[in-house]
């Protein structure tokens, strides 16, 4: 890889970055179902990274937890940005094998039912031990395990993470055709 494209991918994993810590502070479409809440688009920028190299899912992976953590986010909401890691490297990679997932509709989405569901029971493990150590807000109790956990954090998650994926490729499939992005996958 030049220095170029070095310096060309750094910027955007860091503008990536950007973006993906700054729409959970400022976004105005949150869907709350006690206890639980779920943040539209939160997980755009990590999707996006994911199309161009685990190397940079990894990092806007890490450095919106970071943010998450600096912007004074619950330590168990800063560990479920952190859990992303999982997803993003393991979606990441098979996307590097398998190139074409995304020029499909019906594989594509079978692909983001699968990261979805990682991505679910990486976020469903982390509450969990918080869960079980009663370091949740009362209403993950009064609710119950199956439905606060299961359901809202794990179904939820699925659902969300579908629909973040979806729109991480209707935004991604235009602005390669306007500008050329580099895609790591390929340079090694």
């Amino acid at each position: 890889m030049t220095r170029n494209n070095k310096l060309n991918s750094m910027l955007i994993s860091a503008l990536l970055c950007s973006i993906g810590i700054v729409i959970p502070i400022i976004s105005p479409i949150k869907i709350t179902m006690e206890p639980a809440s779920f943040t539209l688009a939160s997980h755009v920028a990590i999707f996006i990274a994911m199309f161009i190299s685990p190397l940079t899912a990894i990092f806007v992976s890490f450095g919106t937890s970071i943010g998450f953590l600096i912007a004074g986010f619950p330590i168990v909401v800063v560990l479920r940005a952190a859990s992303h890691i999982v997803f993003a490297f393991l979606g990441s990679f098979f996307l590097k094998m398998y190139p074409d997932t995304l020029n499909s509709f019906k594989h594509s989405q079978l692909y983001s039912f699968i990261i979805g569901l990682i991505h679910a029971i990486c976020e469903v493990a982390i509450v969990s031990v918080f869960y079980f150590g009663n370091n949740m807000s009362s209403g993950y109790y009064s609710k119950g395990f199956f439905i606060s956990v299961v359901l809202l954090v794990g179904v939820g998650t699925v659902v969300h993470s579908m629909v973040d994926f979806y729109l991480a490729q209707a935004i991604w499939k235009p602005v390669t055709k306007a500008v050329k992005i580099q895609k790591e996958a390929n340079a090694h």
